[in-house]
């Protein structure tokens, strides 16, 4: 997400979404043949924990999700197009860009296509918190007795750097290490967090034009 036009712009203003794949790929093709722009939904999700309950029926998942609906046009100026690729990139491990051969070469440049989607509308879904069962099962002291409930929190980690075979920088980059070792901690301690709301939280928000 970015803003060619505005590139300090933060999370909280109007951003377009930047895609990119190989030049003459389906969803590149197609993009070239629309007068008003491809239309396109682009959906994410990320799964914080498992959230386990008294009964399969209410069993459920700590997670966010967020589906966006727009308009994807080519990026046919070259400066944006540079642009993009960098924050692309950076989108993957912060600073990498800068940290790798460049620029790119003109076959590398001409071989990639890069989209612009200009956002219509979205919406986006999250749920924390702990286990949330039917009155009744609470009631049932047998079953109380007998079934653990509770949160099992879930997150992505990144494992140790494992250098490849030619390469000849015998350190690990700060730009790989730091970013590695906030990604882990982030995800770490916003997963935990989630599994202890003291109540189930869901929330949705939709924007659009």
């Amino acid at each position: 997400m970015g803003s060619f036009s505005r590139p300090s712009a933060s999370l909280s203003e109007p951003l377009d979404l930047y895609l990119h794949g190989y030049v003459s790929s389906r969803i590149m093709n197609l993009s070239r043949v629309s007068e008003t722009g491809l239309p396109l939904c682009v959906c994410a999700s990320k799964v914080d924990g498992l959230v386990l309950t008294l009964t399969p029926n209410s069993h459920n998942y700590n997670y966010r999700s967020a589906v966006l609906f727009g308009h994807a046009t080519p990026v046919t100026s070259p400066e944006e197009k540079l642009w993009a690729m960098e924050l692309i990139t950076n989108s993957v491990v912060p600073a990498r860009w800068q940290h790798t051969r460049l620029p790119p070469t003109p076959a590398e440049f001409q071989s990639t296509s890069i989209l612009r989607v200009s956002i219509a509308s979205a919406s986006a879904k999250i749920r924390e918190g702990v286990p949330n069962d039917e009155a009744g099962d609470l009631r049932n002291e047998e079953v109380l007795d007998a079934v653990w409930t509770g949160v099992l929190p879930l997150y992505e980690q990144l494992g140790e750097p494992v250098a490849g075979p030619y390469n000849r920088v015998e350190v690990v980059p700060e730009h790989v290490s730091g970013y590695r070792e906030g990604f882990n901690g982030g995800n770490r301690e916003y997963a935990e967090a989630a599994a202890r709301k003291d109540a189930p939280v869901k929330r949705e928000k939709v924007e659009g034009e």
